[in-house]
């Protein structure tokens, strides 16, 4: 019986960001466990970029520098408070502002990921989520949630049963730390999975 040899991937280097907002660095916290996650896997090169207020013009994001390095990345993931059951004004900023990529679909085939964080344990925070995963869709990026099921880890991830990205409970000012894990667990999840597709990339 003939067997097939493995192909083994190249070695590639895969750059990741993180996209974030964060008034009271609640997401921040979460952005650092984020990008630790992302450097357990080889080659990784990652960058966070936190939107600024003194950024919103008339209420529009200006940054095309930060546009123009998000095409040469080959995973995003976005990340933003809950406020009022839904991204913060900040965000929304900043998405509104990707239309120029989106009509041109720069950023499809890119690993996409997301976070959110709110004082309440619920908060309505998947509809947050919904709205990135949303977002990434219409860019044409690949969405990665967590593939841990609630209750089943032994380090407590997804502890709050939401497999579409993380979300988080903030009290007094800190991220419970099983939730710090699962962003950690998320952020090596899209570091492995971008470069996987960027490995095929070079095959093809």
């Amino acid at each position: 019986m003939q067997t097939m040899a493995a192909t083994k991937l190249p070695e590639v280097s895969t750059r990741l960001a993180v996209v974030y907002f964060s008034q009271t660095n609640s997401t921040h916290q979460i952005t650092n466990a984020v990008i630790t996650g992302m450097t357990h896997t080889s080659g990784t090169m990652t960058f966070q970029y936190r939107i600024r207020g003194s950024e919103i013009h008339g209420g529009r994001f200006q940054n095309q520098e930060l546009l123009q390095q998000l095409q040469t990345c080959h995973g995003i993931v976005f990340g933003t408070p809950t406020y009022m059951g839904s991204i913060s004004a900040q965000f929304k900023a900043f998405a509104d502002a990707t239309s120029e990529l989106w009509a041109q679909q720069s950023l499809a085939g890119k690993m996409a990921g997301g976070f959110t964080c709110g004082a309440s344990i619920n908060g309505d925070q998947g509809t947050t989520i919904n709205y990135l995963m949303t977002l990434a869709s219409q860019h044409g990026m690949l969405w990665a949630g967590l593939d841990a099921a609630a209750g089943y880890h032994s380090e407590g991830i997804n502890r709050l049963g939401c497999q579409s990205g993380v979300v988080a409970h903030i009290d007094e000012g800190q991220i419970h730390p099983a939730d710090l894990a699962s962003a950690e667990y998320l952020g090596a999840r899209i570091a492995k999975q971008a470069r996987l597709l960027n490995a095929a990339k070079e095959l093809t």
